[in-house]
């Protein structure tokens, strides 16, 4: 009996000073005064609560959910890690917007001084340029990932690639170099110039590497902005099982590279490429990238992907069914 009460004594004694700790935000010196115990005492206290499990943290999210469905991608494919932004709105800009701000988040979170960044051009990383905004300078050097394409100020890398050093406080250096040659000797001829050859070496080596993840269906595909292509071309490659465009190259709905004729004329650096890359992030959003992320995700190009709550979860609903299927 007299254990049982000594035994009781404590534990009221430890919920006690718990309470005024975790519950209360008291300060231990706090606690020792009103309850005219050591300080050590107060510490052991707590020690001996947290041991006997009597001290149980849960943290609850308007946006669980979210973290659910990152959990879900992960597990479905060969991602190590996923960001999930809330659906917010229809229109396509203001739904990349978002996405673009928690990408450039994660890659502020990411970046090491030292760090080589090597990117795509694309209208997602144009979306992560423009949020980004560190604290601090990074000592960091920027390069693009492929040749480049006049015209659209998203399609042009050169002008991502000094944009994105600016704001990080670093430096950038470039490719002078057109996307797509004439053919595939001049292709090979423009990589092993000594600029070009220089940048492509410096972003096989990167240690951070952000692309977006093209659609090659005729309505709205990117892809349209790198290569010259007619709306029946676009329906002939669909048909044909290309599924995407990752860094300007066509990819396969089997996740392969797919065997087509633009792409050995590519000034670019292929996906395979990318492998010993600490980390791969891809940035993506909209109905009409579920099914290039999903061939994306298949050829393992990626380990973080960054989208939207509603692409997510068409893009998970199918990688699930396929693995029930199986």
């Amino acid at each position: 009996m007299v254990d049982t009460l000594l035994d009781y004594a404590l534990a009221r004694q430890i919920q006690t000073v718990l309470v005024m700790h975790f519950i209360e935000g008291m300060k231990q010196s706090t606690i020792s005064e009103r309850l005219n115990l050591s300080t050590s005492k107060v510490n052991r206290l707590i020690a001996q609560g947290r041991k006997l499990g009597m001290v149980q943290i849960e943290i609850s999210s308007p946006w669980q959910r979210l973290t659910d469905l990152e959990r879900r991608l992960v597990a479905a494919s060969r991602l190590r890690s996923a960001v999930v932004t809330p659906t917010l709105s229809d229109k396509p800009d203001t739904q990349l917007g978002q996405v673009g701000g928690a990408a450039a988040n994660l890659l502020v979170e990411t970046l090491r001084d030292g760090d080589v960044v090597a990117i795509t051009g694309g209208k997602a990383i144009s979306a992560v340029v423009e949020k980004l905004s560190p604290e601090r300078s990074l000592d960091v050097t920027v390069v693009p990932l492929t040749g480049g394409v006049q015209g659209k100020y998203y399609t042009d890398v050169n002008h991502l690639v000094s944009r994105m050093a600016e704001r990080l406080g670093g430096r950038a250096m470039l490719v002078h170099a057109p996307l797509l040659a004439e053919n595939r000797e001049q292709r090979e001829m423009l990589c092993a110039m000594h600029p070009v050859r220089e940048v492509f070496e410096l972003a096989r080596r990167a240690n951070v590497v952000l692309t977006g993840i093209g659609s090659i269906a005729p309505r709205g595909s990117s892809y349209y902005d790198l290569a010259p292509l007619s709306e029946a071309d676009g329906k002939a490659l669909v048909n044909l099982g290309v599924g995407a465009e990752f860094m300007a190259y066509l990819i396969g709905q089997n996740g392969r590279v797919a065997d087509y004729a633009l792409n050995s004329r590519l000034v670019a650096v292929h996906p395979s490429e990318l492998a010993s890359c600490r980390q791969v992030i891809g940035v993506a959003s909209g109905a009409q990238k579920v099914d290039p992320i999903r061939a994306v995700l298949r050829g393992g190009f990626l380990n973080t992907l960054v989208t939207d709550e509603r692409t997510v979860e068409a893009v998970v609903a199918k990688l699930e069914g396929e693995v029930h299927v199986a």
